[in-house]
C-alpha cells in the first residue's frame, strides 16, 4: 500500500512538472525572423508544423559548439534540428535544418549536444 501511494505520488508530481513546462511552451510567443521564413521556404518547411515541434517536442538539447537550444522533432518523415534563442516570454528559432539520428547520436556521444 506505501510503494502503490509512493508511485501515484511521484507520479503525480512528474505529470505536474510536464504539464508546467508544456503550460510555459504554450505561453511563449513565437517569433518568426525573416531569415527562419526564408529558409523554410526554400528548404520547403510549414511554418505551422515547425511551431508544433517548437511547442511540443520532448528532445531538446543545448549545442555546446553554437550555444544554442535545439528542438528535434518530424517534419513529412523528415528528423529536423531547429536551433531557437528562449527568453522569459518569446521564443525565436534560428533556422531549420534536416539531419539524421546518426549525426544526433554522435553529437550527443562526443559532448557537442547536452541535454536541455
Amino acid at each position: 500500500m506505501l510503494i502503490s501511494k509512493i508511485s501515484v505520488l511521484f507520479y503525480a508530481q512528474c505529470s505536474l512538472i510536464y504539464v508546467r513546462w508544456i503550460k510555459n511552451c504554450h505561453m511563449k510567443k513565437i517569433i518568426w525572423t525573416e531569415y527562419l521564413q526564408y529558409r523554410s521556404l526554400i528548404r520547403g518547411y510549414d511554418l505551422s508544423t515547425i511551431e508544433q515541434i517548437i511547442k511540443y517536442s520532448q528532445e531538446r538539447y543545448f549545442d555546446t559548439e553554437n550555444q544554442r537550444l535545439i528542438t528535434i522533432g518530424k517534419h513529412n518523415n523528415q528528423i529536423v534540428a531547429i536551433p531557437y534563442k528562449k527568453s522569459e516570454n518569446f521564443i525565436t528559432p534560428i533556422t531549420i535544418h534536416r539531419t539524421t539520428r546518426q549525426q544526433i547520436n554522435f553529437r550527443i556521444r562526443t559532448g557537442r549536444y547536452t541535454n536541455e
